[in-house]
């Protein structure tokens, strides 16, 4: 997130849909609603640190009302629409790095089984290692031009690999079609060229090269799903951002464009 402006609370940090308006920064702390998994982030943030990986807040305390704080990671975020800097090959390829940097890590932690981990976002086929699941533009920190940090893991849960390269795959390539792209993304993409370079940045096995558009499409439903429930649920954010986004025909078309150009990812990816 990036700062608005200081009020009686703190620094006001403005990014992301779901808590708009409610974290602040307090000098090198950051104050934000706790997801209910909180405990178990927690324990598993300080594990990552554990495991060599410091690029990912780490958690403080929890507070009697509700929220959570953690240390600030000074760095710039993006922000829709997205900035070309934040698009280039470079930063691409340090978002592949950087995840796999956090999939080596994870790997060696244990996933708590008591822990009722968000489903929403989650890998279908499950796993047995956390994944962030919502590596979009807004939950990384960059500096010079480099991903550098990752933060919000509020819907972590136990997943494959492939699931979060796909999930990310989504909001950097990013995997929409042209229509829906050019609203929040610079024009001239080469989506499959993209691909390639974040499986590329992240080390992808050939196995999962070859999974991964298949499992695109599959995060695609889910997140479709993921809105659908929101929106019945009365969300009023994913209500309005709904309509503003062209409705149901705009995942319609997305969905077919991924069908549609299955073949030439499943390709690019393999030579």
């Amino acid at each position: 997130m990036t700062a608005e402006g200081e009020t009686a609370g703190g620094e006001a940090l403005v990014g992301g849909m779901v808590n708009t308006g409610a974290v602040f920064r307090h000098g090198g702390l950051v104050e934000r609603p706790a997801p209910r998994t909180a405990r178990a982030l927690h324990a598993h943030l300080l594990a990552l640190e554990g495991h060599g990986f410091d690029a990912a807040p780490r958690p403080i305390r929890l507070t009697a009302d509700g929220r959570e704080q953690l240390t600030f990671i000074p760095g710039d975020v993006a922000l829709p629409p997205f900035p070309h800097w934040v698009m280039t090959d470079t930063a691409l390829r340090s978002v592949g790095s950087l995840l796999r940097r956090l999939h080596d890590a994870s790997s060696g932690i244990a996933v708590d089984a008591r822990v009722d981990w968000p489903r929403s976002m989650g890998d279908p086929a499950g796993g047995t290692m956390l994944c962030h699941n919502d590596v979009c533009p807004e939950n990384v920190v960059f500096r010079d031009g480099r991903a550098a940090a990752l933060i919000d893991f509020d819907l972590a849960a136990p997943g494959r690999a492939v699931w979060d390269v796909a999930m990310t795959a989504r909001y950097w390539i990013p995997m929409l079609d042209p229509t829906s792209a050019a609203a929040l993304h610079p024009m001239g993409l080469d989506a499959p060229t993209r691909l390639r370079t974040l499986a590329d940045g992240y080390g992808l096995s050939p196995q999962e090269r070859a999974e991964l558009p298949g499992v695109i499409e599959q995060a695609t439903a889910s997140c479709r799903a993921f809105v659908a429930d929101r929106v019945a649920d009365g969300d009023p954010v994913y209500i309005r951002a709904l309509s503003e986004q062209g409705g149901w025909r705009r995942w319609d078309r997305i969905q077919e464009w991924l069908a549609a150009h299955h073949e030439e990812f499943t390709t690019a990816l393999s030579n």
